[in-house]
């Protein structure tokens, strides 16, 4: 084992016994516990096996702690925390602007992620594939970084907007051809929070074709040559056979990467989306010591390991690489 394995593996044990010996009682002055004692969670539904084993592995060592779960989507889970409704959200995916907005407004400031795995991988017909680029099966090249990405998709990128094939590295034939960029339309939803978490706020191009579905996108892109479009969650293998998935490169320099198993359990994916439980912890204030302890436990051995066997399910979640699971224990430590 080496000396990071050892190092990690300690401080997760030192949190797990933390968690463990520290006993718990719920507040009911909390607005999160409902009328029977019980402590609320509001989700994503696809999480719910996850929360459900977190939850037992929490009563065990925490046997007056009781759960009551409404896993309603992670558009319910933001909503709930802004409310005051569940004790954290659990969200399979960044917070969307529109949510960040309405919490920053009730509370002044922003609510806070820790992150406790990855959502997805693939391809794997007949799970989705967690957002990706997808190019027809007939585009040349080998991959792009994520500043060329934002090149394509949004106006005014620092390096400059691309709007040729030629741009991107693309020779003969391709190289005087126009990029065709399409996507989801811009309404709060998937291509929005993209454009605010991984492009800078910035507009999307004038170029962009926004489509209803992701149907409507994959389709678009198999029928067009010279397309290319970045989406989320999808299954293209019923839909066409004449697209693929284009790997993706975090730096100009850096490896290229596509969202197998292997690349994002390492947490080298560029468009990987975690899985996080976002908390309302005021900034000057000490989170609320249940939650803290909650999270403590997701983050611990035992808590990562509920994560990893789901690594095969229709949802394929996948526990922290050992960099991000320590760049979140230090983060949570400071709560």
């Amino acid at each position: 084992m080496t000396l990071l394995n050892k190092t990690a593996l300690a401080a997760c044990c030192v949190l797990a016994s933390a968690v463990q010996a520290a006993p718990l009682g719920v507040d009911p002055a909390q607005t999160y516990v409902n009328r029977d004692g019980t402590v609320a969670i509001v989700g994503n539904d696809g999480l719910e096996e996850v929360i459900t084993q977190l939850n037992a592995l929490f009563t065990r060592q925490h046997p007056q702690v009781r759960f009551s779960l409404h896993m309603e989507g992670s558009s319910a889970g933001m909503p709930a925390l802004t409310a005051g409704a569940t004790a954290f959200a659990p969200l399979t995916r960044d917070m969307w602007p529109g949510d960040q907005a309405a919490f920053r407004q009730v509370f002044g400031y922003d609510a806070t992620p820790v992150r406790i795995g990855y959502n997805g991988h693939g391809p794997r017909p007949p799970a989705k594939t967690p957002p990706a680029v997808y190019v027809h099966r007939d585009n040349p090249l080998a991959g792009l970084t994520m500043e060329q990405l934002g090149q394509v998709f949004t106006a005014g990128a620092p390096g400059g907007d691309a709007n040729l094939w030629s741009q991107l590295g693309a020779t003969g034939d391709w190289a005087p051809r126009r990029i065709h960029a399409y996507g989801l339309r811009d309404d709060g939803g998937f291509a929005t929070g993209l454009r605010h978490a991984r492009f800078g706020k910035r507009p999307f191009a004038a170029r962009y074709e926004a489509l209803a579905s992701r149907e409507a996108v994959i389709r678009a892109v198999a029928a067009d040559r010279y397309g290319i479009a970045v989406l989320g969650w999808v299954n293209v293998a019923p839909i066409s056979d004449q697209v693929r998935v284009l790997p993706l490169a975090a730096a100009r320099g850096a490896p290229y990467y596509g969202p197998d198993k292997v690349t994002v359990r390492a947490g080298n994916y560029p468009l990987t989306m975690p899985v996080q439980l976002y908390v309302n912890r005021a900034p000057g204030k000490r989170l609320d010591p249940l939650v803290k302890a909650y999270l403590q436990l997701a983050l611990s051995p035992q808590g990562q390991a509920i994560i990893l066997a789901q690594q095969d399910s229709e949802e394929g979640y996948l526990p922290l690489s050992e960099q991000d699971l320590q760049a979140e224990i230090k983060k949570l430590d400071a709560l």
